[in-house]
């Protein structure tokens, strides 16, 4: 026999409860930092890059787009809370120090760690994500496995960490617990272009890539600034040399017929 106040019990509105539905673009429950693209939140779960959370992200070749991709990101983040730190292990280059002010990154508050083999890379990220001084994690990690990136994902959600992790091309094909994983390659026609392709979202498949124009807004301003001062010379100068006629002006005869003229 069913208690009365248990027969009395309504079910609770699913409209007003947490639930994400597969066809939908997950956003309800998340903690998101913006990217910095209007483009890229439109399409990633909740507007912004995950706190909490894992984003993989491979490319062709590791080094070339990936401060493009995060640096207005993690700028907000240091300029919302100055006293945290940035943590890159296994950067397969040093941060390049103008480059990066240049993107409004304090560089004083990044902190380089290098490990000889994956174990300590691994090591160290992880401890990287309990420290309560650290605001954002970037590991560039070519030899993890899934069971690897698995703890890292749970180290990040405990902590409430923003975490990338930066692997290479052949990774796409790799199982991976990361709730977003991403591709990222140059274009041909731009150098500040990049192509973002979602692999994996809270959501459903996209199919069309992301373009984003991931210079500084004032390398930018002076690069489109550059265009129009060459244009505008360009068109004087065409002004200047454009060959003028007139029915005054001589009519020449044509150079092969000159020539047939001298042989006579």
């Amino acid at each position: 026999m069913i208690s009365a106040p248990f027969a009395h019990r309504t079910l609770p509105d699913l409209a007003n409860t947490q639930v994400w539905r597969a066809g939908e673009l997950g956003s309800a429950s998340l903690q998101v930092v913006d990217t910095g693209y209007v483009a890229l939140n439109r399409v990633l779960p909740g507007g912004g890059w995950p706190q909490g959370a894992l984003a993989e992200v491979m490319q062709p070749q590791l080094g070339q787009h990936e401060w493009g991709l995060v640096a207005p990101a993690l700028a907000a983040i240091q300029s919302q809370a100055p006293d945290k730190l940035m943590v890159l292990l296994g950067a397969p280059y040093l941060p390049f120090g103008p480059a990066l002010g240049a993107r409004q990154l304090n560089m004083q508050r990044l902190l380089c760690v290098q490990g000889r083999d994956a174990p300590t890379l691994l090591w160290a990220t992880r401890e990287a994500l309990q420290c309560a001084d650290v605001a954002a994690v970037l590991a560039w990690l070519p030899d993890a496995r899934s069971a690897h990136l698995r703890r890292l994902q749970i180290a990040a959600h405990a902590h409430n960490k923003l975490l990338f992790v930066f692997r290479p091309l052949r990774a796409q094909n790799e199982s991976s617990p990361a709730p977003l994983r991403l591709l990222l390659e140059g274009t041909a026609g731009d150098a500040g272009n990049v192509l973002l392709t979602v692999l994996k979202r809270r959501g459903p498949p996209l199919a069309v890539p992301v373009l984003l124009d991931t210079r500084p807004a004032r390398l930018s301003a002076l690069l489109a600034a550059s265009r129009e001062r060459v244009r505008r010379q360009r068109e004087e100068f065409a002004s200047i040399v454009r060959p003028v006629t007139s029915p005054q002006s001589p009519v020449h005869a044509p150079l092969d017929r000159i020539a047939h003229l001298d042989h006579h």
